[in-house]
């Protein structure tokens, strides 16, 4: 398979096992609303997905992001030629002295590729993932996306018409498009979900024989695929005889199956019964909704022009007032998440930005992970907005009245990264509770979840037939945190191997390996990373 190298791969390749564990901190001065199981993170999007696999590892159905296009315009902390400090900082700790040799691309490449590689992580193996970009990178973007998911995996490349007309200051041509590059995590079990039929599609079903059956649509009895039994000559009530199919094409049935079409009534000659006949495709046959394409007009789903419009709606913003550059509509993510999810799903987008994914997931009824870096565009952009979606605004039209929007529901707790577990020292920080370190012995042992029931049980639980236990911060209450035959006997049983964590143990070698226990000390023997 062809790969792509750029200066500083080598030192992304693996850097997301070197990147930390940190503690997430929720803030409930600026959460909102009920806990719906909803999050918004502010931090680096690399830390805060390390951060999250513990808690949600393998359970996210869709992920949409909105990264930096690299188009050396944007001037968000991500800029799009990402030579934002905070950027540089980054490249300069991960790849060294090669850092300052760096083009635009690499410095992106280097960027993406370790997020990339967590929000696969993410994943549950029936999910996908769904990435806007435009031409700076789109062929960068295909080439790291086949490397971290796998070419077997793409599924297609989205044509989005985000401009609802023609740039007249542009100096080549109009780019009226963007790209959405879809990947599954799996795409043997993938399947997208079928998109509701429009108001229009239904309205094109019509009933001129007043067929019993309701509405029906034609559809033309010729194709241009090759058919071993498409030629053969038909004849019309009238009795015109129709010698065959129009040239290079077939019929698409049988002559069999045409003559059992036509005794069910399926098949349309015309009101004066001599036109070429048609397929009758009745609206009760389809109502389970039309295949998505791969070519969406922002008639359907939006415009950069409406999404802009949409933010200062709900904002409330003044005349000439900034607010985010480029916003994505909010219809364009509904679709994604329609295609790709179901109501109840946990959805993700670790470049938040303006929040339009939030807003998509509570219209929707999804779950939401939104992660943004800036703490001004987190706070003052991407939070107000989607809690002003849950709990309503006024917003004023154009004639100057004010208007109020009601909410629709939900709410989200707003985190913030907190420190390491594990400070410079090695040791586990005097913060970190005994849930804290149980969902990081699981996951590291495991690579899955801790089960959100077992915190407070030394039993965090069994995986693959080995029990995992974890002695911490007074969990044993009188028996302490040391392991001794004492409080084996009052840790819940398990028949096969274990392994547990804890200060120290009393139980000798021999008798472990009797007993079926590995035991592991902290903090020493807690995997750092």
């Amino acid at each position: 398979m062809p790969t792509l190298d750029w200066i500083g791969k080598k030192a992304v390749l693996n850097h997301h096992n070197d990147v930390p564990f940190h503690l997430l901190r929720c803030n409930p001065e600026l959460s909102v609303g009920d806990d719906s199981g909803n999050l918004l993170i502010q931090g680096d999007n690399l830390l805060a997905l390390k951060a999250l696999l513990p808690y949600y590892g393998g359970q996210v159905k869709c992920i949409y992001i909105d990264p930096p296009y690299n188009t050396g315009n944007e001037s968000w902390v991500y800029n799009d030629n990402v030579n934002s400090p905070e950027m540089r900082e980054w490249l300069g700790k991960v790849v060294g002295g090669e850092a300052e040799d760096l083009s635009r691309h690499d410095k992106w490449l280097c960027m993406m590729y370790p997020r990339l590689v967590l929000l696969r992580e993410m994943l549950r193996e029936d999910g996908s993932i769904w990435v806007s970009i435009d031409d700076n990178e789109v062929q960068n973007l295909r080439y790291i996306l086949d490397e971290v998911f796998g070419p077997q995996n793409f599924i297609a490349t989205v044509i989005w018409q985000k401009i609802d007309g023609p740039k007249n200051s542009a100096m080549y041509l109009s780019e009226d498009h963007d790209y959405i590059i879809i990947y599954a995590k799996n795409s043997r079990i993938w399947r997208p979900n079928k998109l509701p039929r429009t108001e229009d599609m239904i309205s094109r079903y019509k009933n001129p024989d007043n067929d019993p059956r309701g509405p029906w649509l034609l559809s033309d009895l010729a194709a241009r695929n090759y058919y071993a039994q498409g030629r053969y000559a038909i004849q019309t009530p009238s009795g015109r005889v129709i010698d065959g199919p129009p040239a290079g094409s077939y019929w698409r049935v049988s002559k069999e199956k045409f003559d059992e079409l036509d005794r069910d009534g399926r098949i349309w000659w015309g009101k004066s019964g001599n036109n070429r006949p048609g397929i009758k495709r009745f609206l009760t046959d389809v109502q389970d909704g039309i295949v998505p394409q791969t070519l969406w007009f922002w008639k359907d789903v939006g415009s950069t022009r409406n999404s802009k419009q949409e933010l200062s709606k709900i904002m409330d913003a003044r005349a000439s007032q900034e607010l985010f550059i480029t916003p994505k509509p909010t219809g364009l993510v509904e679709r994604i998440f329609q295609i790709a999810s179901q109501p109840g799903d946990l959805v993700m987008d670790s470049f938040a930005g303006s929040g339009t994914t939030g807003h998509a997931a509570i219209k929707q009824n999804r779950h939401f992970i939104l992660i943004e870096m800036d703490p001004t565009i987190t706070q003052n952009i991407t939070s107000v907005r989607v809690s002003r979606i849950i709990q309503g605004y006024d917003w004023k039209s154009q004639k100057g009245d004010i208007r109020h929007e009601e909410g629709l529901g939900s709410g989200f707790r707003y985190c913030e990264l907190g420190p390491t577990l594990f400070d410079r020292f090695g040791q586990i920080r005097p913060e970190v509770a005994f849930s804290d370190l149980a969902r990081h012995i699981f996951f590291t042992e495991t690579g899955q979840p801790l089960p959100g029931t077992n915190e407070k049980s030394p039993l965090l639980g069994v995986h693959n037939g080995l029990a995992i236990y974890l002695l911490y911060n007074g969990i044993m209450r009188d028996a302490g945190n040391e392991l001794t035959l004492e409080t084996f006997g009052q840790l819940p049983s398990y028949d096969g191997p274990k392994i547990v964590y804890g200060d120290g143990c009393r139980i000798s070698s021999e008798r472990q390996r009797q007993m079926n226990i590995t035991f592991k000390q902290i903090p020493y023997e807690v995997k750092v990373r």
